[in-house]
């Protein structure tokens, strides 16, 4: 375990609002690793009845199969000392059906098609939601104006609403970014047909087929009312090399 790694995890902020949902799994995943545990040794810690078991790349052996075949056949996810594979672990934790869902039809479609130079439109979308992705529970009128990109509307006169709202990281790849909070950061919000507020719902609408469609809309996440003390004045919402109209 480096010491640049340590420093880092050691100073993980789980009060930040994106951060949050992931405290409870995080606290004795960190507690370990600031004791000389692994990244994937820690990640057993949380408790005895694992979505996966986490093991070092090391002990997947040397083979040619895909990361998520492996992950499928073993049951074990092959998981580095880095930010990026802590992040993906305690999503593990806090969505187990959903990942489990997603690594299955990852899985299910290199066994039809094999690994070739392009993932193909459903592999592309579950790396998508997997990486950067973000499930939103709002008022109807929050979404339309997400939809629309009317982003005056939902983030400065549909304000009030937010306090109604919740939005929950997926993408392992967008928490590593909001290590160091930066204006551009963007998740893909998946366009659900129906409310997707728990895990066992959220796996339940992943369709291959709807989600091969690539059903999502771009929300840069720093917008969200109090999720950035810059927000509050509402000139924040004029750049618009982050907060982009929709194009026809």
């Amino acid at each position: 375990m480096s010491p640049d790694l340590l420093g880092t995890v050691a100073a993980l902020d789980f009060e930040r609002p994106w951060m949050r949902p992931l405290a409870g799994h995080a606290a004795p995943v960190v507690a370990a690793i600031a004791r000389g545990a692994t990244v994937a040794d820690a990640l057993d810690a949380p408790g005895p009845v694992r979505p996966v078991q986490f093991i070092a790349p090391a002990d997947a052996g040397a083979t040619d199969e895909a990361y998520e075949s492996h992950i499928h056949r073993t049951g074990t996810v092959p998981t580095r000392c880095n930010l990026h594979d802590l992040f993906n672990g305690l999503v593990w934790w806090q969505y187990p059906l959903a990942k489990r869902r997603l690594n299955a039809l990852q899985a299910a479609e290199i066994a039809r098609c094999g690994i070739g130079t392009t993932r193909g439109a459903l592999r592309d979308a579950i790396t998508l939601f997997d990486e950067n992705g973000a499930v939103l529970d709002a008022p109807p009128s929050l979404w339309e104006a997400l939809v629309a990109r009317d982003w005056y509307r939902l983030f400065v006169t549909e304000r009030a609403l937010w306090q109604q709202a919740s939005l929950r990281l997926f993408g392992h790849a967008l928490l590593e970014k909001l290590v160091q909070p930066r204006k551009p950061a963007t998740a893909h919000v998946l366009l659900a047909p129906l409310p997707i507020a728990t895990d066992a719902a959220l796996a339940a609408a992943l369709d291959p087929a709807w989600l091969a469609t690539k059903p999502f809309v771009p929300l840069p996440v720093l917008g969200v009312p109090g999720w950035c003390a810059e927000n509050e004045n509402f000139s924040f919402y004029d750049d618009r090399q982050v907060f982009r109209p929709r194009r026809h």
